[in-house]
C-alpha cells in the first residue's frame, strides 16, 4: 500500500457508562465513522490517496468524538455527522483545515 496523502483516524473509544474521562462512543462517535465510511465508499476517496481508520483513544474524550488528520496534524473534537463532509470537501480535498472543529490550542 503507497503511503496515503492523508489519513483519517476517527476514535471509536468506548468506556463504561460514568468512566471519569468519558468517551467518544458516548458522544456519539457512532454515526460520525459511519458517515466518513459512507463517504470515503460513493466518492472512492480511497483511490484519491486517502485513507480512513478507526482507532481507540485519541486524548480528548471529554471533547470527543475527536477525529486527527495526518500528515497534517490536525484535530477536530466535538464533530458530528453533519461535520463531516465539510472536513473532507474543505480539508481532505483542499487542504484547509475546518477552523470551527479544531481542537483547542491547550488540548491540540
Amino acid at each position: 500500500m503507497p503511503k496515503p496523502k492523508k489519513h483519517v483516524l476517527v476514535c471509536a473509544q468506548g468506556r463504561p457508562e460514568g468512566h471519569p474521562r468519558g468517551s467518544c462512543q458516548a458522544k456519539g462517535c457512532g454515526p460520525v465513522w459511519q458517515k466518513f465510511s459512507d463517504e470515503f465508499a460513493a466518492r472512492r476517496l480511497w483511490e484519491s490517496g486517502l485513507q480512513l481508520t478507526n482507532t481507540g483513544c485519541l486524548g480528548p474524550c471529554h471533547l470527543g468524538p475527536s477525529v486527527l488528520v495526518y500528515p497534517d496534524g490536525v484535530m477536530y473534537t466535538g464533530v458530528t455527522s453533519a461535520d463531516v463532509e465539510d472536513i473532507i470537501d474543505t480539508h481532505l480535498l483542499f487542504d484547509e483545515p475546518v477552523e470551527r472543529l479544531r481542537a483547542p490550542a491547550d488540548v491540540w
